[in-house]
């Protein structure tokens, strides 16, 4: 399937159970603590880091950019779904939230601070990935951060695995072969975290949070 094809099906897919989705999930961060954490712990480090707004890609209903502008972050949210975009306006009117794809933003080099996939790059088939990270440490400042969510495997590495989503066809990336992939695109690893699945949830969840180094070579231990 061309990058088009499988991005106008996804658009679609997600179109058609916008509301649904918007209602399932709108409490899923009071119900996540790590969550919280993790993404208030990636505020922290965006601000200590570049100047420059964070992207929140694949945003849908626009969730996390809310939260993200409530730690007080200048934030933005970009997704393929015109409804979801049309729910996150109506439901964040003070943010910015523009129908788009990840790797379509259009902005310069090095603009940005922070970007968030959350459980975003999921659609993503296996081979585009690379592309898409590529895009990222593109729009990143040197000391930028990136927050990467999806479905992970029992197994830390190996190939991705597909599996049946609800919305649409989605991968589960094991984490040391997800990991490997942004040291490739140059990202420097800080965290990563694997959590158990809910009683709702059937797979373990990954949470990678790098950055693009802000220096020339490789680091010195201290």
């Amino acid at each position: 399937m061309t990058q088009s094809a499988y991005l106008g099906a996804t658009r679609a897919a997600y179109d058609a159970v916008a509301d649904e989705y918007a209602a399932l999930f709108a409490d899923s961060l009071a119900a996540g603590p790590l969550e919280r954490g993790l993404l208030t712990a990636f505020a922290e480090l965006v601000r200590t880091g570049p100047p420059g707004p964070v992207a929140d890609l694949g945003c849908g209903p626009g969730r996390l950019t809310a939260f993200l502008s409530d730690l007080g972050l200048d934030t933005f949210g970009v997704d393929l779904s015109p409804a979801m975009i049309a729910i996150a306006r109506r439901e964040r009117p003070d943010l910015s939230f523009d129908v788009g794809t990840m790797t379509g933003l259009g902005r310069a080099d090095g603009t940005l601070g922070g970007i968030v996939a959350w459980f975003s790059i999921i659609h993503t088939p296996p081979a585009d990935l690379p592309g898409f990270l590529a895009e990222f440490h593109r729009l990143l400042a040197p000391g930028g951060q990136l927050l990467v969510a999806f479905q992970t495997t029992d197994q830390p590495d190996g190939p991705p695995q597909s599996f049946d989503h609800k919305v649409a066809t989605a991968y589960r990336w094991p984490t040391a072969t997800a990991a490997a992939l942004l040291r490739d695109a140059g990202f420097t690893e800080t965290a990563l975290l694997t959590r158990v699945p809910t009683e709702s949830e059937r797979f373990l969840r990954a949470f990678l949070l790098f950055s693009k180094p802000s220096f020339d070579g490789p680091p010195h231990a201290i």
